[in-house]
């Protein structure tokens, strides 16, 4: 069996007596931050609403959107039948468990709400969240794989397959978290920017959010036919997994943005 030495890389980045910094909690950090940042220097494309103030105060709506959503996410979509027995477990985020459909709707209702008490186009507003997500989502995969966890499915004859220590199987794996990163995170920040930075794109509000949800969807039902499925889950539905069954309304909300706005024969005003 052809396997590559997987990376032995301590998930603990920082420990000073009690106190532990994880990996993970510095990718979650880091997305926040240069999502943030790169926010900001998109709401400067245009003047008018929204304005980089406005991001400075969505950050924390943003923070408790994707914690709250994803928990939440995660204990109904991957693990209902244990938190129904055990609800309190739920509140325990530091066990791990978050869903990123979870998250996602979670940040959606704060988008909501926030622009409807600024008055600014939720589309608009969307679109620029949108445009910032893969940071996150990149910096949420590698943590992913210095973890461990959520590994790829047995792949004996693949050069680049890994054997996780987590795996009970010892098995040569895919690395299905860096097919995410480069699929969720770095190809789609590349084809997000280009169409943020496109006015004839970025003035027709909502589908730069459109485009997220297409290249999401997509990359996200891709990657999990090498990903290997929740143990608690398994397969579902004629063999597909909950992340792709939960892309599948993403998909289609993406394709009626764009197709939506495409009809449109000029954009709309900045």
């Amino acid at each position: 069996m052809l396997a590559i030495p997987f990376p032995a890389i301590d998930p603990v980045a920082l420990a000073v007596g009690p106190v532990v910094i994880r990996w993970y909690a510095l990718a979650y950090l880091a997305g926040f931050v240069l999502g943030w940042r790169y926010c900001l220097r998109l709401a400067r494309l245009d003047a008018g609403k929204p304005s980089p103030e406005d991001f400075d105060d969505f950050l924390t709506w943003a923070v408790i959107g994707t914690i709250l959503g994803g928990r939440l996410g995660y204990v109904l979509f991957y693990n209902f039948p244990y938190y129904a027995a055990n609800p309190l477990d739920a509140l325990q985020v530091w066990h791990g468990g978050m869903s990123f459909h979870g998250g996602m709707t979670g940040v959606l209702l704060a988008i909501a709400l926030f622009c409807w008490r600024r008055k600014v186009s939720a589309f608009v507003f969307g679109d620029i969240v949108a445009a910032c997500a893969p940071i996150g989502l990149f910096f949420g995969r590698i943590a992913n794989f210095i973890n461990g966890e959520l590994y790829g499915r047995p792949a004996p004859d693949f050069a680049w397959a890994m054997v996780f220590p987590r795996d009970p199987l010892q098995v040569p794996r895919h690395p299905s978290q860096l097919y995410e990163a480069g699929l969720e995170g770095l190809a789609l920040f590349i084809l997000l920017a280009v169409a943020m930075h496109s006015p004839a794109i970025r003035h027709r509000p909502g589908t730069v959010g459109g485009l997220f949800f297409i290249g999401y969807g997509l990359s996200r039902i891709a990657v999990e036919f090498f990903r290997e499925p929740d143990p608690q889950l398994g397969f579902l539905f004629a063999g597909a997994t909950m992340g792709q069954i939960l892309s599948l309304p993403m998909l289609a909300v993406g394709l009626w943005l764009v197709l939506r706005n495409g009809r449109r024969s000029t954009p709309l005003p900045a």
